[in-house]
């Protein structure tokens, strides 16, 4: 548990709801992009419940944010769609619901995409402090910084 508050599900867990939903919806996904949904949905539960959805970090890899966890689940697929058969994860009403709005959201771009979206965006800048676009690190990216961004952007008004 962190001290932001008790995490909604488990990574893992999340992970599988999507991967699930995508295979259900003939929409495959790769680990890639798999990993930047994972980011959209922690730093959007954040900021709309003021509690992390997962407790697992997200770290700053070059490619973008990674739930290491998870990523070696499913490093076997590489760049290529998980084709694993994912069985209906169990996840809470407010997990499933709010999994299927990042999906909405976020889903139709593609990989390559939200790596370039999330890299654009303060968290994964904050926790590279710097380092160059190709340098490796593993340094965890902020859940405070996370919710300060999304908070920022839930606030915005809509254009």
């Amino acid at each position: 548990m962190t001290s932001e508050g008790r995490p909604e599900t488990t990574a893992r867990a999340a992970a599988n709801y999507i991967i699930w939903f995508c295979q259900r919806h003939g929409d495959p996904i790769t680990n890639l992009k798999l990993q930047k949904l994972l980011y959209y949905a922690q730093g959007w539960f954040l900021a709309l419940h003021g509690r992390p959805l997962f407790e697992e970090p997200l770290r700053a890899w070059v490619r973008g944010p990674v739930v290491y966890e998870v990523w070696k689940n499913f490093k076997e697929f590489r760049w290529d769609p998980i084709t694993m058969t994912m069985p209906k994860p169990s996840v809470s009403e407010l997990a499933r619901d709010h999994l299927e709005e990042v999906i909405e959201v976020y889903g139709d771009y593609s990989a390559l995409t939200l790596e370039r979206m999330t890299h654009n965006e303060p968290p994964w800048r904050q926790a590279r402090r710097g380092l160059d676009a190709s340098a490796p690190s593993t340094a965890a990216i902020s859940l405070a910084d996370m919710k300060a961004y999304f908070t920022e952007l839930a606030d915005e008004p809509a254009a």
